[in-house]
């Protein structure tokens, strides 16, 4: 059964939208009385559920280390916070979801390739300030099979789905309580939203790079900044899906060739 409030008010613009959002993407869901205004203890079950699909990505079980076992928690990921968005907003989960358009397979494109160089250009000058830990993919890429890298590649695209619903499911819940409980303007709520959104974002990130915090918060949150920007300018969720898939596929590959040749393989 959905939670949302069935009592309706107009949509207002309140003045200050910001001037990358399309006007025929519509506004966000679930954040105030339209579309599907959520309540407090819906958007409390919600955020529940993305720490369980957390917790399961991350929970060392033995079963997780085979073949058909380390996609359970890929998959798991983002359908558990997605199955407790339906228990609670019923058929209107699916505002999340828009058919992409070529515009968007585009910005697609663009956003990838501008989080890649945004990303590296803030990497490149912090790590004269401190020492940056190297993500441990990388090395357990370099020296796998190419039926071990296939198998790997497949699996990420499912978790870094469920990284997008993470995100964006908080940056909906942030937005909400910004907006209907502290009475913020949409334009000052959706900038604290996106911050948050990079913030929660480093965090999760923290136990992968050594719980180096600098490099978690600064360069991952900026990586997030990015790449919500996909979903903010088309309220897709498949837009920041696509653009987060090929940034991390391609700097995946490009470690592997760099260890490799640094390897002389």
């Amino acid at each position: 059964m959905g939670e949302h409030q069935s009592a309706a008010k107009p949509v207002l613009n309140d003045g200050d939208s910001f001037g990358f959002e399309r006007r025929s993407a519509g506004d966000f869901p679930f954040y105030r009385q339209e579309p599907h205004a959520l309540s407090t203890r819906g958007w409390v079950l919600i955020l529940l559920g993305v720490a369980l699909g957390f917790a399961v990505l991350t929970a060392p079980i033995a079963f997780y280390k085979t073949t058909v076992g380390d996609f359970v928690p890929a998959i798991l990921f983002p359908l558990i916070p997605l199955a407790v968005l339906a228990m609670v907003a019923g058929k209107a989960w699916r505002s999340l979801f828009r058919t992409p358009t070529g515009r968007d397979l585009l910005l697609i494109l663009a956003i990838a390739s501008v989080n890649i160089l945004v990303s590296v250009a803030v990497a490149l000058v912090l790590q004269h300030l401190f020492k940056m830990s190297e993500n441990p993919v990388s090395a357990m890429l370099t020296e796998a099979s190419n039926t071990a890298r296939i198998l790997f590649y497949v699996k990420t695209a499912p978790q870094l789905f469920g990284e997008e619903v993470v995100s964006i499911l908080p940056f909906l819940a942030v937005l909400w309580f910004c907006h209907e409980r502290l009475n913020m303007t949409r334009k000052r709520a959706l900038l604290a939203a996106w911050l948050c959104t990079a913030l929660i974002f480093g965090a999760m990130h923290l136990p992968t790079y050594d719980w180096n915090f600098l490099q978690c918060f600064l360069v991952i949150g900026t990586a997030r900044i990015v790449l919500l920007s996909g979903y903010l300018i088309t309220k897709n969720i498949w837009v920041s899906t696509g653009a987060h898939i090929i940034n991390d596929w391609l700097l995946f590959t490009v470690m592997v060739l760099l260890r490799a040749g640094q390897a002389g393989i």
